[in-house]
């Protein structure tokens, strides 16, 4: 399994020959200039929830690549009105088959709204299922006590928000992590603008404290996982 970070909390997952891209938001992020969204042909994209650091260039990257869209029900929705019919609607607690391995939607604490003001439904996360590994990605959450459900999930690697201000920062993505009873964890949703600027330094010196293996990876860095 194979995932490429391009900021934000947008990574790319290689698993059993799919490509799976979540929460894409890069034309608009200065951070990830360098990427060329023409060369991301996926064949799926999972969203989170509607806010538009997250689906900034779904409806591009939907239409040029044709991938199944995964995403909240009222998301479905809204990507029919723009266009996309190739959508799987989902809702939390809910999980389902497909051809790379099981999704489940789990229960995220934010807000959400598309950018025309459509409804978004709820924020979600999701527990990916695939080549014999469970991997979470927390999407925009707060620390919450449904964390703690995860715990027996026996999670490889969890992708957590450090950003601060609209999510949890880096402090609580540590109380996160022993909720969910995982010490792998991959950093997102920070530096993109400057009120979730971190010190990168500081908090990769937090997790080591606290016994956790805290991934950085560059914009455009891929890894093993």
């Amino acid at each position: 399994m194979k995932l490429t970070y391009y900021g934000q909390s947008t990574i790319e997952l290689v698993a059993d020959g799919k490509t799976l891209l979540f929460d894409p938001f890069i034309t608009p992020n200065e951070l990830a200039k360098n990427i060329d969204i023409n060369s991301l042909k996926p064949d799926y994209i999972l969203v989170s929830h509607g806010h538009g650091d997250h689906v900034a260039d779904l409806v591009t990257i939907a239409k040029s690549s044709g991938a199944k869209v995964i995403c909240i029900a009222e998301i479905a929705g809204w990507l029919g009105k723009q266009g996309v019919d190739n959508t799987h609607g989902m809702n939390i607690g809910g999980g389902f088959n497909f051809d790379f391995g099981r999704v489940k939607m789990v229960n995220a604490v934010h807000s959400s709204a598309l950018p025309d003001g459509s409804n978004g439904g709820n924020p979600a996360g999701f527990l990916i299922y695939a080549e014999s590994k469970v991997i979470y990605f927390a999407g925009d959450t707060a620390l919450t006590y449904d964390m703690k459900l995860l715990a027996d999930e026996n999670l490889d690697w969890a992708l957590l928000p450090l950003g601060d201000n609209y999510t949890m920062g880096a402090d609580d993505a540590i109380k996160a992590a022993a909720f969910i009873n995982c010490k792998n964890i991959i950093g997102v949703h920070y530096d993109s603008f400057p009120v979730i600027k971190i010190d990168k330094e500081e908090v990769a010196g937090k997790f080591v404290k606290a016994g956790l293996n805290l991934k950085l990876p560059a914009i455009g860095e891929s890894m093993d996982l």
